[in-house]
């Protein structure tokens, strides 16, 4: 994403003057657009893609989760070292006000049993449709004018540059404010793929690498060489419920031995390594381990019984029946999970009642990657705030803001992701609107 473009070529090309231009139609995006058409003011979104929302219509392809109903203490120490940043947007726009933003559309919310927050209608499409209705033609205010298949270049000076979809030319636009919704590096098909980073290194402005976040990865296993074929063939794709998954305390740590992730809940088997929502919320810890060298995560396949009581049955008289079988009758332990077991526990290790009853309580898998950052559900990395304004205005870059994913700050999944964004859209815009 650089200007290849020869300068007569971008001498020749008309300007469009605008008072604000938004690129990216992501959700930081689309709410900055909100605040300033409400407000009166002329906003121009321009987008790489046919149309915008992509990844948002993906997300909520099985159920749409807004946000999250726990306390606003707890929901904002999701955020990790952020939080001191992201609980500033918070402050704007919270999980009860993405609620009352929804209703303002038509769009009703209710809790589901585990916290999280939906839709009524549990889909993202009718309420993206409602907003760009809003954007188009707002009772009160001015439309958002729309621009899809125009690729952001970069600047020439001061003005920006695109590349509209099947021209030979390009687009340039002058502004008096300018906000950069552009995303992470995740799912890039669907529009977000990082090229701005190279644009906006050149110019100076401090990034952190883009990483993956809420992603998969891959294991060494016993062998170092991943799953056997044994038992991807078997357990690919089923998914290992009830059970716990911690990470450890990093070798000196204080306090000793206080896992730094520890929570039940349920992930899948993949091909080449694990996947889903527990592994998701324990990412970030195992992506950065392995930036440090090395990362496994500990598994409990039994949560529910207590290491004396797991020991007791796995000390049982079996008489001549088999060891699954065994464990199937007084643990309930077959399937995947024995699979597991077998997968990464060694013939000794299953023959001794103490070590096996260990090893089922605390079963640790290695990990040797993390799948790649287009894999992931979000991206890690970007824009360091430090370089930003309270307002999200970049410092080395006057009239120019930043928003949503592409900053550097990550979520578990949960509503948090989509709750920050939304709010730091909110942000950048309310910073336009006072500096214009």
């Amino acid at each position: 994403m650089t200007l290849l473009s020869p300068t007569s070529v971008l001498a020749d090309a008309p300007v469009l003057h605008v008072d604000v231009a938004i690129v990216g139609g992501g959700p930081a995006g689309l709410m900055a657009a909100d605040v300033l058409s409400q407000a009166g003011v002329s906003v121009h979104l321009f987008d790489a893609m046919p149309s915008v929302g992509r990844k948002f219509l993906l997300a909520g392809k099985g159920g749409l989760n807004l946000t999250h109903s726990e306390p606003s203490g707890l929901f904002n120490s999701r955020f990790g070292a952020r939080q001191p940043e992201v609980s500033q947007w918070l402050s704007g726009l919270d999980a009860q006000g993405v609620c009352a933003w929804a209703q303002a559309l038509g769009v009703t919310t209710f809790v589901g049993s585990s916290g999280r927050i939906f839709p009524q209608e549990m889909k993202a499409a009718p309420l993206l449709r409602a907003w760009l209705h809003r954007l188009r033609h707002p009772a009160s205010g001015v439309p958002v004018q729309f621009h899809m298949r125009h690729r952001w270049l970069g600047w020439q000076g001061d003005t920006l540059v695109f590349e509209p979809t099947g021209s030979a030319g390009v687009t340039r636009v002058n502004a008096r404010a300018t906000l950069l919704a552009l995303g992470g590096a995740s799912w890039p098909r669907l529009g977000s793929d990082g090229a701005w980073a190279p644009v906006l290194a050149e110019q100076g402005i401090a990034l952190a690498p883009l990483k993956p976040a809420n992603c998969g990865f891959d294991v060494l296993g016993r062998a170092g060489q991943g799953w056997t074929e044994h038992f991807r063939s078997r357990f690919a794709g089923q998914p290992l419920k009830s059970v716990a998954l911690r990470v450890e305390a990093t070798p000196g740590a204080s306090p000793s031995g206080v896992a730094r992730f520890d929570r039940r809940g349920e992930f899948v088997i993949t091909d080449t390594g694990v996947e889903g929502s527990l592994v998701y919320a324990a990412s970030a810890w195992l992506r950065d381990d392995l930036g440090h060298g090395a990362a496994r995560m500990v598994l409990d396949l039994l949560p529910d019984k207590t290491a004396e009581q797991v020991l007791t049955d796995v000390r049982w008289p079996r008489g001549s029946r088999s060891l699954s079988s065994h464990l199937k009758s007084r643990l309930g332990l077959d399937g995947v999970k024995m699979g597991l077991l077998h997968e990464l526990c060694s013939a000794d290790t299953m023959a001794q009642p103490e070590a096996l009853a260990h090893g089922l309580k605390n079963l640790p898998v290695a990990l040797k990657s993390a799948r790649p950052v287009a894999e992931a559900i979000s991206t890690a990395g970007g824009v360091a705030l430090e370089g930003l304004t309270p307002e999200l205005m970049l410092a080395q870059r006057p009239g120019v803001y930043c928003a949503g994913e592409m900053l550097d700050w990550e979520a578990p999944t949960g509503g948090y992701l989509l709750t920050a964004c939304l709010a730091s859209g909110q942000r950048a815009g309310q910073g336009i609107l006072m500096n214009l």
